[in-house]
């Protein structure tokens, strides 16, 4: 019963501020709640407030005993919801697919099914000695993917 008015009040608050997104949301058996969001302009200690107090304000606390702990997805996170793909165009991500092929590479587009990528590598010269680089591209669809991170660079 909890779970279900947890998951209600969720749904109301998202729909309230539909910048913000639900990744995951867990519950434990001693009623220990965690929600992890994203948003598509990143999430702020105020939303993820906003959030805890839509849950929690809404509870009765003679009625049920529980905890609450509401997170950002966090920049290492892996990408789980197409919208984290979408929010991502234009930096570099690191793809995994089911069948171990593994690439680094742009983002160029996502939408609802997958996304694509592109990087340079260097291969043999078709013809003679030497390499050339060459532009490379995968598009891949999420069902496809068994893990994909924002890859985060230190200047």
């Amino acid at each position: 019963m909890l779970k279900e008015r947890v998951e209600e009040l969720l749904k109301e608050a998202f729909e309230e501020r539909s910048d913000l997104f639900l990744i995951d949301f867990k519950m434990s058996p001693n009623n220990e709640i965690k929600v992890v969001i994203d948003g598509d302009d990143g999430v702020k200690l105020s939303d993820c407030m906003l959030i805890s107090r839509a849950v929690e304000h809404n509870l009765d606390r003679e009625e049920y005993d529980f905890s609450i702990e509401v997170l950002s997805a966090g920049a290492a996170a892996p990408l789980s919801s197409s919208r984290q793909f979408i929010k991502n165009i234009g930096r570099d991500i690191e793809v995994i697919d089911k069948e171990t092929r593994k690439e680094t590479g742009l983002l160029q587009n996502a939408d609802d099914q997958g996304g694509t990528i592109t990087w340079k590598a260097r291969e043999p010269k078709p013809i003679g000695k030497g390499k050339v680089t060459v532009q490379k591209e995968w598009s891949f669809k999420y069902q496809d993917i068994k893990q994909a991170k924002v890859v985060i660079k230190f200047n």
